[in-house]
């Protein structure tokens, strides 16, 4: 592990623990550092929060940190997008086996994997292998069983969206290395299931929120909590692990299915022993520093010591598959991706149709207005959120787009 450490302090104001950020060389907004100080100023976040390079405002929480809490866990700073992540694995095939023109594996793919939000994006019902994986890992059991306590959490949505990639920045690519090897990564979570538990137990800590005397001040009503004695506290931990697993089952189902079509159009390959699949919007009990930590990694994905993990850029910049350093001062994380440097809508509004054409000029991807926000330049620069977190991880390969699917 390197001994050199890159972070900043970044104290002001009443924030009650330190705020250590690896921001050297990349933008942070003055409402996210405030959100920042708001989590910091809650007795029980610490010994520190940890802010990554792709840092940005969030809900709740700040996008791009790192919030470990003793006895109590905050919904919100799981988010709605629960166990979202990424899955990548190499494949024998090289640049030269790719065809000149890849519009027909996009749209084989597109076929293949439903996607974007709303009716376009679900299945009429699940595939049988993915069908079968659920019942063999025993998640829709775990489900039922969740229901039974909150009726308000319906399993419907699995049958509709188990195994599609979902909408806004959820993608899928094929992508060269610096070998010329073909990547399949993909970026997804647990899809309306999982935005169904978190917004139902957010709802639920804010309410809870409302009635509880504290002797201290909570500053947002995103930061509300459960406690670990209280019976919503364990309902939440099971709901919440649960949307967390089903969100890797459902990237292994994605990349299975991306797998099937490119072996209908592409020459016969194997797989390689390299394979990611990680989670960067999750919570887990961690121990750090000698405390039982409940770590809430919130855009950021774990980094321990030789694990490997995938940081993308945007739809035309680079992406790496990492692995960790195991920097303690961090919690072993890293950063989840680029980050925004543009909210959603300003995005819409600053970046012409041209400039994103251009920016996206090597990639096969869409080119349309409907994908504005996620431009290249709605993102920080990959290169300085790399060199930002030099003493988290080590770059193991560098990704560069060939195809790129949006939802």
């Amino acid at each position: 592990m390197s001994t050199q450490q890159h972070y900043e302090l970044l104290h002001a104001g009443h924030a009650a623990t330190p705020i250590k950020g690896w921001v050297h060389g990349v933008p942070v907004e003055d409402k996210a550092r405030q959100q920042l100080q708001n989590i910091a100023a809650l007795p029980f976040v610490g010994p520190w929060v940890a802010v990554m390079p792709d840092v940005h405002l969030g809900i709740g929480a700040t996008v791009g940190s790192v919030v470990p809490t003793r006895g109590a866990i905050i919904p919100a700073a799981v988010g709605v997008d629960i166990g979202c992540g990424m899955a990548a694995v190499r494949t024998t095939l090289t640049a030269s086996d790719l065809p000149d023109d890849l519009a027909q594996l996009r749209n084989s793919i597109e076929r293949g994997v439903p996607v974007g939000n709303g009716p376009g994006g679900d299945h009429r019902r699940i595939p049988d292998s993915i069908e079968t994986k659920l019942a063999q890992s025993a998640l829709m059991a775990r489900l039922a069983r969740i229901r039974d306590k909150h009726p308000k959490i319906r399993p419907d949505k699995v049958d509709k969206q188990a195994g599609t990639l979902g909408g806004g920045n959820h993608f899928i690519e094929i992508c060269l290395d610096e070998s010329d090897r073909v990547w399949v990564m993909l970026h997804s979570g647990s899809r309306g299931t999982g935005n169904l538990i978190g917004t139902y137990f957010i709802e639920l800590a804010r309410r809870q929120l409302e009635t509880r005397v504290l002797g201290f001040h909570v500053p947002d009503r995103d930061l509300a909590f459960f406690l670990e004695d209280e019976p919503l506290f364990a309902d939440y931990v099971e709901a919440v692990s649960w949307a967390q697993d089903y969100a890797r089952v459902n990237r292994e189902a994605m990349l299975a299915r991306v797998l099937h079509e490119m072996r209908h159009r592409l020459p016969k390959f194997q797989l390689d022993k390299e394979a990611v699949n990680c989670h960067h919007n999750y919570v887990q009990r961690e121990q750090h520093f000698g405390q039982s930590l409940l770590v809430t990694r919130k855009g950021a994905v774990s980094a321990r010591e030789g694990e490997l993990g995938i940081i993308p850029g945007s739809m035309g910049a680079r992406s790496y598959i990492v692995r960790g350093k195991g920097n303690a001062d961090s919690f072993h994380s890293c950063s989840h991706g680029a980050g925004r440097v543009m909210s959603r809508t300003a995005a819409r509004a600053q970046i012409t149709l041209k400039q994103h054409r251009e920016a996206t000029a090597h990639v096969e991807c869409r080119k349309d207005a409907g994908v504005i926000d996620e431009s290249p330049a709605a993102y920080k620069d990959i290169d300085a959120v790399m060199a930002a977190q030099r003493d988290l991880v080590d770059i193991v390969h560098t990704l560069r787009q060939m195809v790129c699917i949006k939802g």
